[in-house]
């Protein structure tokens, strides 16, 4: 078996290498990413790309077809990866995660790729009121990075044949510890500030809804959508537990519950979050049973914060860190390393 990753020096990344390393043992992996984010390490262990059988550092916007020769399967994480990011490049968002997605299934099929499997977000649900949304429900995405997943849904729907497989999985918000930590993604964020602060701040009021799911999880599930032989060659498919929709201040308290004596503070004067929605993910519970989430709330935030004691975490002021993800953008094009399209120039 033969399995291309790009982005996989990312968050998400090192947990999909090493799950299908140990499920796949004698598959050969091949990873494609730029390398931003390739010094954000959070682990004192080699670097995760050791489990790969080669790693490429390309553009995902002009990828090398010859790569795809003889892969069975394509996990396409390569993306500019949340809102703040989306917001700042909104240009290159579109380019990255709609219009290279479209050409990378293209190339793909004419390879003889047998999967693709597309990682998209339970954001395109954006704002919602009444209820879970299932796959059939409206869409409302509020970004440039939710507007990004949905176009590139729209748009490979067609490239699906008996022989070329799609799957595009919306995930809800990642979490969990991993060797690329992200510390811009909400209960993160809340470990991170209760472990080196002693108190989280809820810049909302805290009701906004929030599904979540681990990074190990995620990669479970790209597992499944890589060798998945029910369903109709193109699916779209939420990917969760009914049961891990929260509340922004249920998160908080939670992490109050592993980490005692930190303070809580909302901001009962904000301005209404939008981005608020509850996810229903009865489709890809009956689909993959096998590969339901596992890694529920506390084991997730026991992991982040053992994690961050293991490196010695200290930094009061991580919001400014390379630990966001953006902040990391902004400090190769301070230094010149790269332009405005996100290209390196040196």
């Amino acid at each position: 078996m033969n399995i291309l990753i790009t982005g996989n020096m990312g968050y998400v990344g090192p947990l999909v290498v090493a799950h299908f390393r140990k499920t796949f043992p004698n598959a050969k992996l091949f990873g494609v990413d730029l390398g931003f984010f390739s010094h954000c390490l959070t682990t004192f262990e080699a670097i995760p790309e050791k489990r790969l059988n080669a790693q490429y550092f390309m553009d995902v916007r002009s990828l090398d077809k010859e790569l795809l020769s003889g892969m069975d399967a394509v996990i396409h994480l390569a993306a500019i990866s949340n809102d703040p990011m989306g917001k700042a490049y909104e240009q290159v968002t579109d380019e990255i995660n709609h219009r290279s997605s479209i050409e990378i299934a293209k190339m793909a099929r004419s390879a003889g790729v047998g999967h693709y499997v597309f990682a998209s977000s339970c954001s395109v649900y954006g704002f919602t009121e009444g209820g879970p949304r299932n796959e059939s429900s409206p869409l409302n995405p509020l970004t440039a990075y939710a507007h990004s997943k949905i176009d590139t849904e729209r748009d490979i729907c067609d490239l699906a044949t008996d022989d070329f497989t799609i799957t595009c999985l919306r995930f809800p918000t990642a979490c969990g510890m991993s060797d690329r930590l992200r510390l811009d993604l909400v209960l993160n964020d809340f470990v991170a500030s209760a472990v080196v602060n002693n108190k989280i701040d809820i810049l909302s009021d805290g009701t906004p809804w929030r599904p979540l799911i681990d990074v190990k999880d995620m990669a479970r599930a790209m597992e499944w959508a890589s060798t998945r032989t029910i369903g109709e060659p193109f699916l779209t498919i939420n990917v969760g537990r009914n049961e891990w929709n929260y509340q922004v201040k249920d998160l908080a308290q939670a992490v109050k519950d592993h980490i005692p004596h930190i303070d809580i503070q909302i901001n009962p004067n904000a301005p209404p979050d939008k981005r608020s929605y509850q996810v229903n993910f009865d489709q890809y519970k009956s689909m993959a049973p096998d590969h339901l989430p596992q890694i529920d709330l506390a084991r997730s935030i026991s992991e982040i914060h053992t994690g961050l004691k293991q490196i010695g975490f200290s930094d009061k002021n991580f919001r400014d860190s390379r630990f966001i993800r953006l902040n990391v953008l902004n400090s190769h094009q301070q230094e010149g390393s790269i332009n405005n399209r996100l290209n390196w120039t040196q």
